[in-house]
């Protein structure tokens, strides 16, 4: 399991790169690429915060969910994660 230092410079880098991406896109757009390249970069960052969004929750769940549940918030924890979730896949 990563140290959460560790978790913390593997998301920086990731969202490093996701800013180089976005300025990519801007630039493609500014000097009018073909929209489907624009679409291809547009789906790498969509992929990108995804990952990044898949780690965060992996953590989440390994510790802020089972703190919760030990401390016996489990309806609280279970309601909050719901409406996480909801949020996540909309």
């Amino acid at each position: 399991m990563r140290s959460k230092e560790d978790t913390k410079k593997n998301i920086n880098t990731r969202l490093n790169r996701i800013e180089g991406q976005l300025k990519g896109i801007k630039k493609m757009i500014e000097s009018e690429n073909h929209c489907d390249e624009i679409l291809n970069q547009i789906a790498s960052v969509k992929g990108a915060l995804n990952g990044i969004s898949k780690i965060i929750l992996e953590n989440h769940l390994k510790n802020c969910v089972v703190t919760g549940i030990k401390a016996g918030n489990d309806n609280e924890i279970i309601d909050s994660l719901i409406y996480t979730l909801d949020k996540m896949l909309k």
